[in-house]
């Protein structure tokens, strides 16, 4: 357990060498999917949403859309736009992906009065920053600005099926509305 705090906190950090460990560390796939599971959880409880069903509801959808950003990542990252020194497997996109969710733990306080809101905002954006520094890592390209490409058109797609997702599976969890 103290393993996996410390790599959150290095997520969190931004390190790009932690990135580069974590892509290397073909152990590290339980504990990718675990941040992945606790970013949700905190959302979820951060937004008052306590319900069991709700709970597993967002569980399932957090994964899958990490599944598929990570899938989007990995192929508009190494088919679409590619460097000459890109190399990368599906396996590190979503190590590398998964332990950038990590900031989303700050969601949990989301149920705070007017200071929730912007501590989840500040979340938000932080996690989309430590995705593009594991995308930056995950895919060897030499700057920023082509990892963040990347991460913008990925998200886009990630958004919409999102939403998707949001209205027609989250939407009948309790016959039409996610369980508070």
């Amino acid at each position: 357990m103290a393993l996996l705090i410390r790599r959150m906190l290095r997520a969190a950090r931004l390190e790009p060498a932690f990135y580069e460990e974590v892509e290397a560390d073909k152990t590290a796939m339980g504990q990718a999917m675990l941040v992945v599971a606790l970013s949700s959880l905190a959302a979820g409880l951060g937004a008052g949403e306590l319900g069991v069903k709700a709970v597993l509801a967002n569980l399932v959808t957090a994964w899958l859309l990490w599944l598929l950003w990570a899938w989007l990542t990995w192929f508009i990252g190494t088919k679409l736009l590619p460097e000459a020194q890109t190399d990368a497997d599906l396996g590190q996109i979503l190590r590398t992906t998964g332990f950038s969710a990590a900031p989303g733990l700050l969601r949990l306080l989301g149920f705070l009065p007017v200071v929730g809101r912007i501590v989840t905002a500040v979340a938000q954006v932080w996690m989309l920053a430590a995705m593009v520094v594991a995308v930056r890592q995950a895919l060897d390209y030499r700057g920023t600005g082509r990892a963040l490409t990347v991460c913008l058109l990925g998200w886009l797609i990630y958004v919409i099926v999102g939403v998707v997702i949001a209205f027609t599976v989250m939407g009948r969890v309790d016959g039409g509305g996610v369980a508070a």
